[in-house]
């Protein structure tokens, strides 16, 4: 026998799971549909590798459906500062002060597990969602109104709206039918999870050299997380060095901002792809975060357009379940469509264009690159809009972003 809701969620990860909290306490039936449970969060536990540079609006997000609290209540890095400079021209760095903006930090450095475990352990406490883990699905029959979901145990789900939140390789997407355009940039990153001698950090860089940029990111403690951008032939030989020769040549090449490196907990590479849905939406179905758009993390936005798609959308559905609508209706869907394709896609030409203008070892754009980085330290202006943007504080806005 089959089970029936109103939404059913592919993918229980953060995106997943933000738009099921949010639509908590309605009346609205939901499941969501996850492959693994993360493991348990332990505090004596090194950092995880995966982590994400969480804005201020993905934050009120989160508080907003109940989950920062146990985000907090596990572990977190705030960053205050943001500092950008070319490898070979100091002169040029700017950097970025929340305190400019009159704000307590720009936002905050989280382990993707944390965040994912505190939004299930909100969404195991709701009582219109069903989680329904593990979850290994069979068979995906998409149906306007009324979408099969068939899984291993048997079981059999309808759903009025399929909603995929499964990641870059979506199989609902596949199974509507909904192509992407992608493609692959000619660069790697290759990131690192290690303890410095320093103690905690409270700033962000990215220094920018012809292969891409090296990045820190500060965790809690002595931790750290480095991003190191090159070609896909330069960060497989890294990743294939013993870890003595390959924390040699981390000291070599970051800046000595980065400080002497007490230990390498763990490395991994991943390819760096653009993707994007043709359609973010149709009837009865509709795609969030990566199964929507793929971005370069040149910024650290993927994460955080995702968890403003998983609002918009719940937004659009709950003020179209109270206004009597439909909300597997194609009308109800593009207007969720309407308000994120075109500000993800800005989003996307934006990363692009910094990955061609900085990943480059040519004159003319060097000599771009250092005056432009010159001016924007020298113009208030434009130093808090760019601080806007990185809190995500910039377009339409919905309520669950918009703080008191």
């Amino acid at each position: 026998m089959d089970q029936r809701y109103d939404v059913v969620i592919v993918g229980g990860g953060m995106v997943g799971a933000t738009i099921a909290c949010a639509l908590a306490d309605s009346d609205l039936s939901v499941a969501v549909l996850e492959l693994a449970r993360p493991p348990a969060f332990a505090s004596e536990q090194p950092h995880d590798l995966r982590v994400s540079a969480l804005s201020l609006a993905s934050e009120t997000i989160l508080r907003h459906v109940g989950a920062w609290d146990g985000i907090a209540s596990r572990r977190l890095c705030p960053y205050r500062r943001m500092r950008v400079w070319e490898a070979d021209d100091q002169r040029a760095a700017t950097e970025f002060d929340a305190a400019r903006i009159s704000q307590p930090y720009l936002g905050h450095i989280v382990e993707n597990r944390v965040v994912q475990l505190a939004l299930l352990e909100r969404l195991e406490q709701i009582a219109n969602i069903d989680f329904i883990c593990p979850a290994q699905i069979t068979a995906i029959d998409y149906s306007p109104g009324a979408s099969l979901v068939q899984l291993e145990d048997g079981r059999e789900l309808v759903g009025r709206l399929l909603i995929a939140a499964d990641g870059g390789q979506s199989r609902v997407r596949d199974a509507v039918g909904i192509g992407v355009h992608k493609w692959d940039y000619d660069q790697y990153a290759l990131v690192a999870s290690v303890e410095t001698a320093y103690e905690q950090q409270d700033i962000t860089w990215q220094q920018f050299t012809p292969t891409g940029p090296l990045a820190f990111l500060p965790l809690s403690g002595c931790n750290a997380s480095l991003v190191w951008y090159n070609t896909p032939n330069e960060v497989r030989r890294l990743m294939d060095l013993p870890e003595h020769r390959f924390m040699a040549e981390l000291e070599a090449t970051f800046p000595e901002r980065l400080g002497r490196i007490e230990r390498l907990l763990e490395r991994g590479f991943f390819p760096l792809r653009r993707q994007h849905a043709q359609q973010y939406v149709a009837e009865g179905v509709a795609l969030a975060g990566d199964a929507a758009h793929m971005i370069h993390p040149l910024a650290g936005q993927g994460v955080n357009i995702g968890l403003l798609d998983a609002a918009v959308l719940a937004e659009e559905l709950l003020s179209a379940h109270a206004g009597g609508e439909a909300i597997d209706s194609l009308p109800v869907l593009k207007r969720y469509e309407s308000r994120r394709r075109r500000h993800n896609l800005v989003m996307m030409q934006t990363m692009d264009a910094f990955y061609r203008v900085f990943s480059n070892d040519v004159l003319p754009l060097k000599l771009v690159r250092n005056v432009g980085l010159g001016i924007a330290g020298k113009l208030p202006f434009a130093k808090s809009r760019v601080m806007q943007f990185a809190m995500g504080l910039e377009g339409d806005l919905p309520a669950l972003a918009r703080s008191a």
